[in-house]
């Protein structure tokens, strides 16, 4: 049996003899004039493995949105194998010079690809452009 208290976790055995964690297990009460909220403090305070309450819910939070980032990459790459079992047919391209054949799940990816590098080219002359303006140099002595 698991007891667990704001101050102590204690394994009770079969034969009632305590095995404690952190402490004795005990049932009396606290001494007169202890203190108030003691056990609340050390509760509160750094866990044993160094971890407050902040740190251990931030960590699982963000391991949730890990998961969640780790669900939508395979759901994306299950959507690229599907898209590619489905767009084998071969599809006339016309340049302007000529034509040629290929396959077209061929043609959409490197279409998205594209796509993709001129959005980072793009977005990279924005941000160079609306950057904040430098301080000026001071002359060397």
């Amino acid at each position: 049996m698991l007891s667990m208290t704001r101050k102590t976790a204690t394994v009770l055995a079969a034969d009632t003899s305590a095995d404690t964690f952190t402490g004795p297990a005990t049932t009396q009460a606290p001494p007169e004039g202890a203190p108030l909220g003691q056990h609340v403090r050390a509760f509160d305070g750094v866990a044993q493995g160094g971890e407050t309450r902040r740190g251990h819910s931030r960590r699982m939070a963000r391991r949730s949105r890990l998961h969640g980032y780790t669900l939508l990459a395979v759901g994306l790459f299950a959507f690229l194998i599907a898209l590619a079992a489905t767009n084998t047919v071969r599809v006339k391209v016309s340049w302007l010079f000529g034509s040629s054949h290929v396959a077209l799940v061929w043609l959409v990816l490197a279409a998205a690809i594209l796509g993709w590098l001129l959005g980072l080219v793009t977005n990279a002359a924005l941000h160079r452009r609306t950057r904040a303006p430098r301080p000026a140099a001071r002359p060397r002595s």
